[in-house]
C-alpha cells in the first residue's frame, strides 16, 4: 500500500490517518512549548499578527517571557531562516505560561478570555501535523516525537487517528472539503484493510 496520497496539491502522509494521537497533559506536562530545536514554525500573516497582539497579551505572559520577546522581537529568524517565536534561554517559548505545572500557550490564553480573536499560531494548532512548503505543493506529515509518546498511548487507547485530533486546526488550514475528503480516505483504507484481513 502507498504511504503517501494527495489531496488537491497537498502531498499527506499516509500517517496522518493511521496514526493514533491524542495530547495527555496531566502527563507530559505540555513538554512540547518547552522543548524543540527553536521557536514555533509561524506563517507570513502571524508575524504582523504576534506584533498587533503583543500589547495586550502581556499582561497574560511570565516576565521572563515579555522581556524574552522585547529583547528578541515578536517572531525571530531561526537557523534554517524560517520565521518563528523567540525562546527563553533556548527552552520554551517566550509565549508559554504555566498554569498547574502544565506549559500552555499564553496566546491560546488571550483568546480564550476574550482579549485577543487569534488562537495561536497554526502550526501549535496543527501539531503533531507539521507541513513544510516547496515550490508545487505541501507536504502534510506526522511528526512522531519521543516526547509525545504519552499522547500516542492515549490516542490508541481512545482510538483516535491524528487527523481527528487535528480536525479543528486543519479545517482552519485548508477548509471543511479538505477534511471531508480525508475522512473519506480513510474510509477507504480501513474497507480495504478489512477486506484483506478475511
Amino acid at each position: 500500500m502507498q504511504t503517501i496520497f494527495e489531496i488537491d496539491n497537498k502531498i499527506v502522509s499516509l500517517d496522518v490517518i493511521q496514526a493514533r494521537f491524542t495530547c495527555d497533559l496531566a502527563v507530559c506536562k505540555g513538554c512540547c512549548c518547552v522543548y524543540g530545536e527553536s521557536g514555533a514554525p509561524l506563517e507570513e500573516g502571524e508575524v504582523g499578527i504576534l506584533k498587533t497582539i503583543f500589547s495586550q497579551i502581556r499582561k497574560i505572559l511570565r516576565p521572563e517571557g515579555i522581556q524574552a520577546i522585547e529583547k528578541q522581537g515578536t517572531s525571530v529568524l531561526d537557523e534554517d531562516k524560517d520565521k518563528v517565536t523567540p525562546l527563553i534561554g533556548k527552552m520554551e517559548c517566550a509565549y508559554a505560561i504555566f498554569e498547574n505545572g502544565i506549559a500552555r500557550c499564553g496566546i491560546e490564553k488571550a483568546f480564550e478570555s476574550g482579549i485577543i480573536n487569534f488562537q495561536k499560531p497554526v502550526s501549535c494548532h496543527l501539531y503533531p501535523v507539521r507541513i513544510k512548503k516547496y515550490e508545487r505543493y505541501e507536504a502534510v506529515n506526522y511528526d512522531s516525537w519521543h516526547l509525545c509518546d504519552p499522547a500516542r498511548r492515549n490516542g490508541d487507547h481512545l482510538n483516535i487517528p491524528v487527523y481527528i485530533f487535528v480536525k479543528d486546526a486543519l479545517i482552519r488550514k485548508y477548509g471543511e472539503e479538505f477534511v471531508r475528503k480525508l475522512d473519506q480516505i480513510a474510509k477507504e483504507i480501513a474497507d480495504y484493510q478489512g477486506n484483506n484481513m478475511v
